[in-house]
């Protein structure tokens, strides 16, 4: 009788490629969403994943879809699948060449900004209104409603700081990962221009 035949990895890997994430249309592979396969007994797999977000609703769809594409490689034993948060999912472990096509990586500007040697400088004036909601309104007297942490940001654009500095401050003060911060950080930049609330 011949030897049953083993499990591969790759073979694990082709059957989680499969398997989509319901809120991104990309594989779970390619999202770097697998932390890690370990075949035991050349059939029984043990894999460990992350989600894209903790609160993800979609966690057991996900986690059934992985058992069903992999439950489908021949040979395959036990399948279990363990969620783990640690490192934490960051788009830096996706596949680069799909995140290009998704559009993610640097956040696209529409307006050109060197991180490294822009300035912002903020632009309008700061108004408080009678119900106690905030505004600040540009110098054509365009008013947009803001929140204390965008005038605490728009107070720190004093044209001394470049976005990489401002980045940095935030990840510090929030004690927040740096690359979700600048996210962040980058698409208030963008809107306070648009708004001309700020001048590069």
């Amino acid at each position: 009788m011949s030897a049953a035949k083993q499990v591969t990895e790759d073979q694990i890997y082709g059957a989680l490629k499969k398997c989509m994430d319901p809120e991104i249309p990309v594989n779970v592979v390619d999202l770097g969403l697998i932390y890690g396969v370990n075949i035991a007994d050349g059939k029984n797999v043990d894999i460990k994943m992350t989600m894209t977000t903790r609160g993800c609703p979609l966690h057991d769809t996900l986690v059934s879809d992985v058992k069903r594409y992999v439950g489908k490689v021949p040979g395959i034993g036990s399948i279990n699948v363990e969620i783990v948060w640690d490192p934490p999912w960051s788009l830096d472990k996706m596949n680069p060449q799909v995140r290009e096509q998704l559009g993610f990586g640097k956040p696209k500007l529409r307006f050109q900004i060197d991180y490294e040697k822009a300035r912002p400088l903020k632009a309008g004036r700061y108004a408080k209104q009678e119900d106690g909601s905030m505004i600040l309104a540009n110098d054509k007297d365009q008013g947009f409603m803001v929140n204390e942490a965008i005038i605490e940001f728009w107070n720190t654009c004093d044209g001394t700081k470049t976005i990489n500095q401002l980045t940095d401050q935030f990840s510090a003060k929030l004690g927040m990962p740096r690359q979700q911060v600048e996210q962040e950080v980058v698409q208030l930049v963008q809107q306070l221009l648009e708004a001309e609330l700020l001048k590069a």
